[in-house]
């Protein structure tokens, strides 16, 4: 078994992020420390230096029995990541970390080790920084995605659905018929939702430096759908650079046009798709409560629905 000493200690900040009333999630902390010493012994692994964290899953640096560096992912069973297995393995690290183990009855992964010091966000350039970015996306979506993931049909159904009901909590008129106007958009496009294998979530700090390539993308929550629907966590990377150039819907439309480039992307599908996303995140900070849209995202609804 493993000695004690090899027993991790749950970060604070990492235990603070799941509410009081999160009954479940409170749980997976308790068996935390002895979940982690569990795989650490089935997997013949040895910590490596202290665990990182994000807002939803512990990160591990750790060594195999022949020395071979990697990281033990520990995270909750969730929709959002239950997906991440199946496509990590589908992409077999073609621009994307390496998987080299997975338990699915708790989620747990063994991914190849990182630069987690060096992620892109640390490149001082934002066009070589989105270059890098786009040419990493253009290839995760060049996959076709393998069954069993959620699909871009069912979201923008569903979202459609809620809208409706969502709307009248914004206080700002203007800003109701920004969303309803989103909704349309993503309407327009519900007879061909795409079939790409997606990563959801590509941003600056999902991509780290590597051995193998020079940046990989980790992190991802697939989803089969349109690239276009993956182009908004893009946008408002570094977005007070963003706003520093005193013309933030050029700046936007900049890295749109670059980003729609490199993707081989049909411009108004993507501009439709992306408003998709900022419908997305509407809702999603209507139901924490929130009654007024994200500045940002205002910003690139806007400029990409002038420009359109």
């Amino acid at each position: 078994m493993t000695p004690p000493a090899h027993r991790i200690d749950v970060p604070e900040a990492f235990a603070a992020s799941f509410g009081e009333h999160d009954a479940a999630g409170r749980a997976w902390l308790a068996a935390l420390p002895r979940l982690a010493a569990d795989f650490l012994d089935r997997w013949d692994l040895r910590p490596a230096g202290p665990a990182a964290h994000g807002m939803a899953s512990l990160v591990l640096p750790v060594t195999g029995a022949d020395g071979s560096p990697s990281v033990l992912k520990l995270q909750q069973v969730r929709e959002e990541t239950e997906g991440a297995p199946l496509g990590l393995r589908t992409w077999n690290g073609d621009g994307v970390v390496l998987l080299l183990d997975h338990d699915p009855d708790t989620g747990t992964m063994l991914l190849e080790r990182l630069d987690a010091s060096r992620p892109l966000s640390s490149l001082p350039d934002d066009t070589a920084a989105m270059r890098v970015l786009a040419d990493l996306l253009a290839r995760l979506t060049s996959m076709p995605a393998p069954g069993g993931l959620r699909r871009l049909s069912d979201i923008a159904v569903a979202m459609l659905e809620q809208t409706p009901d969502a709307v009248p909590a914004l206080r700002d008129p203007a800003e109701q018929r920004l969303v309803r106007v989103c909704a349309s958009a993503v309407a327009e496009l519900l007879d061909a939702p795409g079939d790409r294998l997606l990563h959801w979530d590509l941003h600056y700090d999902n991509i780290l430096a590597g051995q193998r390539e020079p940046w990989l993308a980790i992190d991802p929550e697939p989803l089969t759908g349109d690239p276009g629907f993956e182009l908004l966590p893009a946008l408002d990377n570094r977005w007070d650079e963003i706003l520093a150039t005193g013309d933030p819907t050029r700046a936007v439309l900049r890295r749109f046009d670059l980003l729609t480039e490199a993707l081989d992307l049909d411009r108004r599908r993507a501009t439709g798709w992306t408003l998709g996303r900022v419908l997305q995140n509407a809702l999603w900070d209507i139901e924490d409560g929130k009654t007024t849209l994200e500045p940002a995202q205002v910003t690139i609804a806007t400029a990409l629905l002038t420009h359109r």
